[in-house]
């Protein structure tokens, strides 16, 4: 779960994701994305809120997402993808992603229950707690976030 007020834009989040899953320091490939809102001067770090009702799970046209049953975290299987998008779509917190260099889905997956983006956030702006913890703590989206990234 992120905390915007506690986020100051640094981005080590995407750093280290894109590290973590592609050994590359390019945020262009993370799974996390820190999105500016210059109105208020928040930034926002957005991550798959692992949704318990997941509806890009449901939109796969051929079944390359599923919940992690060690987990519980929604994946997209690479070898199953087809980078068709309707899952980027179908997301209603916009936080799947196609990575530019496979052209296929990504979201974050918790690092295998272990998120790299949490272990290195400076501020604690990014906290993986459980399901029960977040559903209280989470805020709704406000009006100024992006709708789109």
């Amino acid at each position: 779960m992120a905390i915007p007020e506690l986020c100051t834009g640094c981005r080590i989040c995407e750093i280290r994701c894109a590290f973590r899953h592609y050994r590359q320091y390019n945020p262009s490939r993370a799974r996390i994305r820190v999105a500016r809102t210059d109105e208020t001067g928040l930034d926002v770090p957005g991550a798959c809120r692992q949704c318990s009702k997941c509806p890009v799970i449901a939109v796969c046209p051929t079944l390359a997402i599923l919940r992690d049953e060690k987990t519980g975290a929604v994946v997209i299987l690479e070898e199953k993808c087809d980078g068709c998008g309707l899952c980027v779509d179908a997301c209603p917190f916009h936080t799947v992603y196609i990575d530019p260099t496979t052209k296929l889905a990504i979201n974050c997956d918790l690092c295998g229950g272990e998120p790299e983006c949490v272990k290195h956030c400076p501020t604690k702006a990014i906290q993986y707690v459980p399901i029960e913890k977040a559903t209280k703590l989470i805020k709704p989206i406000p009006a100024w976030a992006p709708t789109k990234r």
